[in-house]
């Protein structure tokens, strides 16, 4: 009961049994753990009760289970290219007589030994790729009957293209540093260092034709980036073990074979 202390008027009473003392601390404990609950559910304060992960925590460790496998990748790429290292030091590999200043090596075959007869799916195929050489980016541009090089650079020819010596190229002798330049319109489908030949440029174009183009001093193309004839896709140097001085060592390949660049571009 509670009373008015200057009165004594009663303000307030209620009669306490077994029953609703019961159930008055039943409800009450029921509240407190849904309001726990909600707490640790719905919060960050589960954080700070042991047994609970981080948030944050999880996504650092998917990022680092990430970057784990990744370096066990690289590792393992490295792993097989040491071994072929040292499968060449301690001479295990067999050695191969070829040009070392050639990337591609013709092969000659005889008529008789191909079968020049199209076949049904041949047939499909050229009409499928003739299909879509219509949105093609260099051959919509031009066709075969305008086609034309442009020169890579302009100097003296220092060793002309000799097929009996192996020699599928011309040496064009140039300032260092000078620019050269794309051939024709195409695709990078090669740009790296090499040992023999110092940073090499290959170059896809149309109708079968590749343009290769070796001991540059430097590379502003990447593999896989689009050119345009007269662009300049590197500059000259003297780069690799085969080489005697700044100069352009310049490869035209159609259809896997080897062509006298000095037939169709004028060096001079």
């Amino acid at each position: 009961m509670i009373l008015n202390e200057n009165t004594f008027e009663e303000r307030l009473s209620f009669r306490l049994n077994r029953l609703n003392v019961f159930v008055f601390s039943s409800l009450l404990i029921v509240f407190l753990v849904t309001l726990t609950y909600l707490l640790i559910a719905l919060t960050p304060l589960r954080e700070f009760i042991p047994g609970y992960s981080s948030t944050a925590l999880k996504k650092k460790a998917t990022e680092l289970s990430f970057k784990t496998d990744s370096l066990q990748r690289i590792i393992s790429m490295n792993d097989r290219y040491f071994e072929s290292i040292k499968k060449v030091l301690k001479g295990e590999v067999n050695a191969m007589e070829f040009n070392k200043d050639s990337i591609v090596k013709a092969v000659k075959l005889e008529a008789s030994e191909v079968d020049l007869n199209p076949i049904a799916e041949d047939s499909l195929l050229r009409e499928k790729v003739d299909e879509e050489d219509k949105y093609n980016l260099f051959e919509s541009a031009t066709s075969a009957t305008n086609f034309v090089l442009f020169p890579p650079v302009n100097g003296i020819i220092s060793e002309p293209y000799n097929a009996k010596d192996k020699h599928y190229a011309v040496d064009v002798v140039v300032a260092k540093n000078a620019p050269v330049k794309a051939t024709a319109d195409g695709i990078v489908i090669f740009s790296e260092w090499t040992a023999s030949t110092g940073f090499v440029i290959i170059i896809e174009h149309s109708y079968g034709l590749i343009s290769i183009y070796k001991h540059n001093a430097a590379l502003t193309k990447r593999q896989g980036d689009l050119v345009m004839a007269g662009e300049v896709i590197a500059t000259a140097g003297n780069t690799g073990e085969l080489t005697t001085g700044p100069h352009l060592h310049f490869e035209l390949w159609n259809d896997g074979y080897p062509i006298n660049p000095t037939n169709f571009i004028d060096f001079k």
